[in-house]
C-alpha cells in the first residue's frame, strides 16, 4: 500500500505544507542571511571610502599627472595607518596607479610591481568604489594568503583636489573577523525570526487544515453512507427489474397459452355447436322441400330456410377466423430469422401475396427467449395487417437487426398513415396492445406516422435476463 494512501488528509496536508514552509523557511533565510552580510560588507566599504576622502586622499595628491609618490607621502601614509583606529583595522593597503602598478603598500616588497587587470580595479578607476569579501586567490596575495584564509577587500576611487578625476585607487584588506561575528549574530536572528513566522503560519496552517479534514471527514462518511443506501437500492431495483422482466416473460408465454386455451374452446364449443346446427339444418330444408304441405310448400319459409342457413355459415366461418387469429403457431423451435419468416408467409397468406414485402436482417442470434419471439410474432403480425387494412399501404419493409444485447425492429410502409396521438380515437387500438407487449418484456416502443406519409414502428427487445420466463 502506498504512503499517501494510509495518512489522512490532514497527515498528507501538513505533510505537504511542513515541507513547503520548511523550503520557505531556508531560502529567505538563506537570502536574508546573504542581504545581511552584503549589506554589512557595503557598509564596511563606505567607511572605507569616507577614511579614503578624508586622511588618505590628500597623501595621494601627488600621484596627480602619472608623477611618482613622494618619500615624505609613504611616512605619512604609513603613521596614518599606525595611528588610525581604522588602520589598526587594516593589514593590507596598496595604492594603484593607472596600468596595473601597485605605488603604495604597507608591504614594501608590492611597490613596484604591476599585475594583470581585474573588474573590481577597473570600476574604482571608472569612479565607482566596491568591497566583497575575498578568499585571496589572486596572485598578489601570495603575503596575505600566508596569514589569513579570507579578507574583506575594498577599492576607493582617489581624486584630485577639487575635481572628480580619479588619479589612483586605494585598496584596503580588512580583517573579516568582526564581520563574521557580526553577520552570524544578524544571521542567527533573521533565522530565529524566520522559524518562528514559519511555526506560526504551521501551527495557523494545521488549525486551519484540521477544522477543513474534520469536516471533509464527516462529509466522506455522510457521502460513503448515501452511496451506500444507492448502492444497495440500485442493487434492489436491478433485482426488482430483472423479476418484472422474467415475470413479463412468464406472462408473455402464459397469455398465448391462454389464447391458445380460447381457441381451442371456440373452436370445439361454439364452432362445432354452429356446424351441427348447419349439418341439421340441411336435411330439414331437403325434407320441407319433398313435403307437399302447405307450410313447407309456402316460398316465405323456403327463404327463412335460406337465410339462417347463411347466417350460421357466416357465423361460423368468423369463428373459425377468429379461432385462427388467437392460435399462435408452434414457434418454439424456430430462430429469430425463421419467426420472421413465419410470420411474413402467414400475414401474405391471408392478403393473397400483396402488398410485397422486404425483409432487411443483419446477423442475428439462432437462439432467443420464447417470450421474445412471440412478441416478435405478434408485433409483425398486427403491424403488417394494420399496415394494409388501414393504412393501404402497397409496400411494406422489415428491417432487423442487435445492438448491445437488444433486438432492434423496425416496420415501415407506404401507406395513408394517421396521427400517432390520435390512435385510440381512430380505432387503432392495436398499437396500445404492441406497446404493452413490448414494455412487459422491458423493451421500447414507438410509432412515427403522419397523414399521407407512410408509418414506421421501431421497437427494441431484450436478448437477455428473460430466459425464467421461457417455460
Amino acid at each position: 500500500m502506498k504512503i499517501g494512501a494510509r495518512l489522512s488528509l490532514m497527515q498528507q496536508m501538513l505533510a505537504g505544507g511542513g515541507v513547503i514552509l520548511l523550503a520557505g523557511m531556508v531560502i529567505v533565510g538563506t537570502w536574508v542571511g546573504r542581504e545581511i552580510e552584503s549589506g554589512v560588507v557595503r557598509r564596511a566599504g563606505l567607511v572605507t571610502a569616507l577614511y579614503v576622502d578624508s586622511f588618505v586622499s590628500p597623501f595621494l595628491q601627488s600621484l596627480a599627472g602619472g608623477g611618482e609618490l613622494r618619500e615624505i607621502d609613504r611616512d605619512d601614509l604609513d603613521n596614518l595607518l599606525a595611528a588610525t583606529s581604522l588602520g589598526k583595522q587594516i593589514v593590507v593597503m596598496k595604492v594603484w596607479s593607472p596600468g596595473g602598478r601597485v605605488s603604495y603598500s604597507n608591504n614594501r616588497d608590492l611597490v613596484g610591481r604591476s599585475y594583470p587587470d581585474k573588474p573590481m580595479l577597473s570600476a574604482a578607476f571608472a569612479g565607482k568604489a566596491n568591497s566583497h569579501i575575498t578568499t585571496l586567490d589572486d596572485p598578489e596575495h601570495e603575503v596575505e594568503r600566508r596569514n589569513w584564509p579570507r579578507l574583506i577587500e575594498t577599492y576607493v576611487p582617489v581624486r584630485r583636489s577639487g575635481t572628480d578625476t580619479v588619479i589612483a585607487v586605494a585598496e584596503f584588506y580588512q580583517r573579516s573577523d568582526d564581520l563574521v561575528e557580526q553577520v552570524a549574530a544578524a544571521r542567527l536572528r533573521s533565522w530565529l525570526m524566520v522559524g518562528a513566522a514559519t511555526l506560526t503560519m504551521s501551527l495557523l496552517l494545521a488549525a486551519l487544515v484540521r477544522r477543513a479534514s474534520n469536516t471533509i471527514v464527516a462529509q466522506q462518511g455522510e457521502l460513503r453512507e448515501k452511496v451506500s443506501q444507492l448502492t444497495a437500492t440500485l442493487d434492489q431495483n436491478e433485482k426488482l427489474r430483472e423479476r418484472v422482466q422474467r415475470a413479463g416473460a412468464r406472462t408473455t408465454a402464459l397469455n398465448e397459452q391462454f389464447l391458445h386455451r380460447l381457441a381451442a374452446d371456440i373452436h370445439d364449443g361454439p364452432g362445432q355447436g354452429v356446424a351441427l346446427a348447419l349439418m341439421r339444418l340441411e336435411p330439414m330444408m331437403d325434407l320441407c322441400g319433398s313435403s307437399r304441405t302447405a307450410a313447407c310448400g309456402d316460398r316465405a319459409v323456403d327463404v327463412e330456410f335460406r337465410t339462417l342457413q347463411s347466417a350460421l355459415q357466416s357465423a361460423l366461418d368468423d369463428l373459425r377466423a377468429i379461432s385462427r387469429g388467437l392460435h399462435l403457431p408452434e414457434i418454439g423451435a424456430l430462430s429469430l430469422a425463421e419467426t420472421v419468416q413465419r410470420a411474413v408467409r402467414d400475414y401474405e397468406r391471408k392478403v393473397g401475396g400483396a402488398p410485397a414485402v422486404t425483409v432487411e436482417a443483419g446477423e442475428l442470434p439462432v437462439q432467443a427467449p420464447l417470450s421474445v419471439k412471440i412478441t416478435l410474432f405478434r408485433l409483425l403480425q398486427e403491424t403488417l395487417a394494420n399496415g394494409f387494412r388501414h393504412g393501404g399501404a402497397t409496400a411494406q419493409r422489415i428491417t432487423l437487426a442487435v445492438r448491445d444485447g437488444e433486438l432492434q425492429v423496425e416496420v415501415a410502409d407506404d401507406g395513408r398513415g394517421f396521427d400517432p396521438g390520435k390512435a385510440g380515437a381512430d380505432g387503432h387500438l392495436g398499437i396500445e396492445g404492441m406497446r404493452e407487449r413490448v414494455q412487459i418484456l422491458g423493451g421500447t416502443f414507438g410509432v412515427r406516422s403522419a397523414p399521407d406519409r407512410g408509418t414506421v414502428v421501431r421497437a427494441s427487445l431484450p436478448l437477455s435476463g428473460l430466459e425464467d420466463g421461457d417455460e
